[in-house]
């Protein structure tokens, strides 16, 4: 039978997006961090040989997509790949996967982004894999302004700064790379480590809030001006109305 835009839709939300022109599928495995270790690999080139056509693709937000399945054993790989560890994901509108940089392995990286970026994903991309939001949200760790994992580019990004007083982060928000290019905007002051994922997540409190259903962060900024946004995140309104936020439907636009 042919497929239909329910069947697609429906594993797209699993992380599978349909190979062009085909009944086939491409399913995204997202790492912790940004990191696979060797089993996980190998457990990765074994998914593909038996549910694919044999190729891997690493994405550019970190993701090994295993190319070519068919639509009917969808069900079987994620099941086959959950025995072996392996989570596919990474679509649709909420937190993506995270993206870090070497970090302390790299001659200029000035703390350990990949620790961060396992932080991020545990709490929110799997924590809030549940949390509808307007649009997706992607989030970068990047441990010294050379900037190679773009964190100005995210809607959430991180850049280690080493001061005399030590490491500090500059975050940027509302960036986004695309179609639609946004440089996103810098906090007005350098953070300390602990302040970071409360930020993040009054930022994402602040997006669900504000944005319009299929509005990027970056919109919702240009929209409601980069003020309102700084506001809301030197104040402890947000994370007070945490709950009330997460159940609300999400915005419309008028």
């Amino acid at each position: 039978m042919a497929l239909t835009q329910t069947d697609i839709a429906r594993v797209k939300a699993l992380g599978f997006l349909r190979n062009r022109g085909t009944e086939l599928f491409s399913g995204r495995i997202v790492p912790a961090g940004g990191v696979f270790t060797v089993e996980e690999l190998a457990a990765a080139a074994e998914l593909a040989a038996r549910f694919g056509n044999g190729k891997v693709a690493p994405t550019t937000r970190m993701t090994l997509e295993i190319v070519g399945i068919p639509y009917e054993q969808i069900d079987q790989a994620i099941a086959f790949g959950e025995a072996l560890g392996l989570r596919f994901g990474g679509t649709g509108a909420k937190v993506r996967p995270v993206t870090a940089c070497k970090g302390t392995t790299c001659v200029f990286g000035s703390y350990d982004t990949q620790a961060l970026g396992r932080e991020i994903h545990q709490r929110y991309y799997l924590g809030w894999d549940k949390v509808a939001l307007p649009h997706k949200f992607k989030i970068a760790v990047g441990g010294c302004p050379t900037s190679c994992i773009k964190p100005s580019l995210n809607d959430f990004g991180i850049e280690g700064r080493r001061t005399p007083e030590g490491v500090r982060y500059q975050i940027y928000v509302g960036g986004t790379w695309g179609r639609h290019t946004r440089v996103g905007d810098p906090l007005p002051r350098l953070v300390e480590q602990e302040e970071i994922l409360p930020l993040l997540e009054k930022t994402l409190l602040w997006f669900r809030e504000n944005a319009f259903q299929r509005e990027r962060l970056g919109a919702a900024i240009d929209r409601l001006g980069t003020a309102a946004l700084l506001s809301a995140l030197e104040g402890d309104g947000l994370p007070a109305r945490r709950e009330a936020i997460l159940a609300a439907p999400l915005k419309q636009r008028p």
